[in-house]
């Protein structure tokens, strides 16, 4: 019996996920979370075999707690499931030590065939992520400019992106003010932008806020 941890902020979404996994005879929801700090006390109190993980619940970014996961647990398999686009989010998670990455819009069905896969060892995306990610591979030269920014930058981008202010971000990261200014400056810097409007219209424009 495969223990799955659904960690994700939204009941209704546990729910499902519950409901989806209960049909299958060699899975069961061992437990929730509904917060990056009860996913890591979680994993250190009691033995799962699978972690279903959303990458924006409250609390540290999920690409830390991912790290974070890996360190506690390194051999435990991670799904990410999560409501930001495939293309702009799926190769950080992996890199940061999930083993799949699935979009919250896919079928029900997909999820358990995920879950299956990466039980046996393997990785999964959906067929849509592996063929951009075999295209990329071709062209390095395309790189987008967010793409040269380390994941807590990337993590500042997207919550700019999306109207947080530097002190609501610095909330929600468990960081001082001044750090998030720092991450800000930089982010400018290697964006070659100077406004965070610019940073905004980026972000919007790129798919990086929903």
């Amino acid at each position: 019996m495969i223990r799955v941890l659904v960690a994700d902020d939204h009941p209704l979404l546990r729910s499902a996920l519950k409901q989806v996994i209960s049909q299958e005879p060699d899975l069961t929801v061992a437990g929730e979370a509904e917060d990056s700090e009860q996913v890591l006390q979680k994993i250190e109190e009691k033995p799962y075999d699978f972690v279903i993980l959303d990458l924006s619940m409250p609390g540290r970014g999920g690409l830390d707690v991912l790290r974070e996961i890996r360190r506690l647990k390194p051999n435990l398999p991670v799904l990410v499931l999560s409501m930001y686009p495939e293309e702009q989010f799926a190769v950080r998670a992996i890199r940061a030590g999930a083993n799949g990455y699935l979009s919250k819009d896919c079928a029900p069905a997909e999820v358990i065939r995920a879950i299956h896969r990466i039980s046996t060892g393997k990785k999964y995306v959906s067929a849509g992520l592996a063929e951009m990610l075999a295209n990329a591979l071709d062209s390095k030269s395309d790189q987008m400019a967010h793409e040269n920014l380390s994941n807590r930058e990337f993590q500042v981008l997207c919550k700019i992106g999306a109207g947080r202010t530097v002190s609501q971000i610095a909330q929600e990261m468990a960081l001082s003010v001044k750090t998030v200014s720092t991450y800000r400056t930089r982010v400018l810097e290697k964006m070659h932008m100077t406004t965070s409007a610019e940073l905004v219209r980026y972000a919007i424009t790129k798919g990086l806020v929903r």
